[in-house]
């Protein structure tokens, strides 16, 4: 069984002492691809850095670069030129998406407005760019929805435009982004106990349109819940998924490795 987990943080410093035994205990758990997830631009760059350093290791690694909504106010042209270059020179630094980028009204880091301005400003790179964004949204549903909608209508969106990671919005959220072109991406609170409305999506949600996930070091799975996410668990939400879509684990994880490489071209 191979997986693909297409979001992992292995940048953090939280991996910083043990990256190699973490890289092999998620070969051991036939995890033989992976996607590294930049957030700023210095863990960007460290992604593409782990990268380099391992380009011999059986477990194939790529990565995205750009800057989520939390580090909004940070955002100004020497960043966005270097993101440019980065996706400029995708195939020398494995770059194979834009993101994660979007909208947090959880934490309001930065300001609503500003967010929304950087938001705006890489999808419009991403897209003169043509590379898959990866999407992130907390509490900020309408405002995204609203600023993609206006994307989609003007044209201005790739056929398949990327993920929204660790989707947690509702059926019809996940309905409009699907018809968009979108996959959704699940990671470990699926499987808590007290999760019902993942569980009604993923069962809706095409075969073609899912992806797994662990936003290691974070949203650890049960039953290693309170414990350092790290790539291996990824197959705990596999399971999941396939005890929610009555499938088995093996045929989901064909469908989702198959469904990954096609949106990252890889």
């Amino acid at each position: 069984m191979e997986l693909f987990d297409t979001h992992a943080h292995l940048n953090d410093e939280r991996f910083s002492e043990d990256i190699s035994e973490v890289l092999q205990r998620a070969k051991e758990a036939g995890v033989t691809r992976m996607l590294l997830a930049g957030s700023n631009i210095e863990d960007s760059a460290k992604s593409i850095e782990i990268i380099a350093e391992r380009s011999s290791d059986e477990t194939s690694l790529w990565c995205s670069v750009g800057v989520h909504p939390h580090h909004a106010s940070e955002y100004d042209d020497i960043m966005h030129g270097q993101l440019a270059s980065w996706l400029e020179n995708r195939s020398a630094n494995r770059v194979v998406a834009l993101g994660e980028i979007g909208l947090d009204y959880h934490y309001d880091f930065s300001p609503r407005e500003v967010q929304k301005e950087v938001f705006i400003r890489q999808l419009n790179l991403a897209f003169q760019m043509d590379i898959p964004i990866i999407l992130h949204e907390r509490e900020a549903s309408g405002d995204m929805m609203t600023i993609l909608s206006d994307f989609h209508k003007g044209g201005k969106l790739r056929n398949i435009p990327g993920v929204c990671h660790c989707f947690s919005g509702s059926l019809e959220t996940s309905r409009q982004l699907i018809s968009m072109g979108f996959y959704l991406g699940f990671d470990g609170p699926i499987t808590f106990k007290n999760n019902r409305k993942s569980g009604e999506i993923i069962a809706e949600t095409p075969l073609n349109r899912l992806l797994i996930e662990t936003d290691c070091p974070y949203l650890t799975p049960e039953p290693h819940r309170g414990k350092r996410n790290e790539p291996a668990f990824v197959r705990h939400v596999l399971d999941k998924m396939a005890d929610i879509r009555e499938m088995s684990e093996e045929e989901l994880a064909v469908a989702t490795t198959s469904n990954a490489r096609t949106l990252f071209g890889v």
